[in-house]
């Protein structure tokens, strides 16, 4: 009788038998061939390289014909919602289709906090291979960032982001308003490549105040946080207005007084600029704890609520 291994990747790797191979061909039988092949070859080698192909494959089968072409971007920021227009129900098929093909189980409560195709890519790998669930993802819209940011408008640029335990995503339109643009350069209006550079430090800067850096008891301090030095600076494309910059940071070193992050921009699937260490200074400072709510007796509470009848009874 075969016995089930386990791999090098942490996978439990089942005997994968010609009924196997008909089932997983009927359970995808609307997927592309694509995503059968790496299916299969997962289930026969347990080979973790293919859950991403899988895991598309799947969520394409699922979504709208004329948003497909979203997905071949391979953009782990894509929202499952916003972009891709599935909504609960679809997210449940979905799920039970990859708990069929990948021979695992999913519980309900796990799927909260996935927002991204990058989410449900980190979390199925992690549940294949058995590893702790990655932290969820923390989406901050562009009003919630200005009240973080140090840096303010004109000078911000960082639209929507996502911040996780590995780094932080984030789009900026190039709108063609920016003062900048007026003199860069005359009739023909560029991004200056210091200030993707910019963004990319800006985008540091929120993965400092909202990644989960820092001691037990401290915070890191948004006012001591600043640019030190930059290497491995390359631009690989002109961004004009019209363009939407995905920006991505990951921290490479994390050490009070410095971090050190890697960082790239792109515009849809053409890499625009790359910095192989973009390194800032920053500093803890002591958590305030927050006072707790002081509570409010009823007959209190009721003289608060009518001021009117308390001035007239007094």
């Amino acid at each position: 009788m075969a016995q089930s291994v386990n791999t090098q990747s942490g996978v439990t790797l089942k005997p994968f038998t010609a009924e196997d191979d008909a089932n997983l061909r009927e359970a995808l039988k609307r997927c592309s061939a694509a995503t059968y092949e790496a299916a299969a070859q997962f289930r026969k080698t347990g080979n973790t390289e293919h859950l991403p192909a899988i895991v598309l494959g799947i969520i394409e089968r699922y979504v709208e014909p004329d948003l497909r072409a979203k997905l071949k971007d391979a953009d782990d920021d894509l929202r499952i919602i916003e972009d891709l227009g599935i909504d609960s129900l679809t997210m449940m098929e979905i799920v039970i289709l990859v708990e069929d093909v990948l021979q695992m189980s999913i519980n309900n409560e796990e799927l909260r906090h996935l927002r991204t195709v990058g989410n449900v890519k980190a979390f199925i790998e992690s549940k294949v291979r058995g590893l702790p669930l990655p932290k969820p993802t923390k989406f901050i819209p562009i009003e919630q960032i200005v009240s973080i940011m140090p840096i303010q408008p004109p000078f911000l640029f960082l639209g929507e982001a996502s911040v996780n335990a590995h780094g932080a995503n984030a789009k900026y339109k190039v709108s063609g308003q920016e003062f900048f643009l007026q003199g860069h350069f005359k009739d023909n209006p560029v991004l200056p490549a210091s200030i993707m550079l910019e963004a990319l430090g800006q985008l540091a800067v929120l993965f400092l105040l909202e990644g989960q850096v820092g001691e037990a008891g401290k915070t890191v301090d948004h006012r001591t946080i600043f640019f030190t030095s930059c290497e491995g600076v390359r631009c690989h494309r002109v961004c004009r207005p019209g363009d939407v910059l995905s920006l991505s940071i990951k921290p490479k070193r994390l050490k009070s007084p410095l971090a050190t992050f890697e960082g790239q921009i792109r515009v849809g699937q053409e890499k625009a600029a790359i910095a192989e260490e973009i390194t800032l200074t920053f500093a803890y400072v002591e958590e305030v704890a927050q006072p707790p709510t002081p509570q409010v007796a009823p007959a209190e509470q009721a003289v608060a609520l009518n001021p009117a009848k308390s001035a007239v009874n007094a």
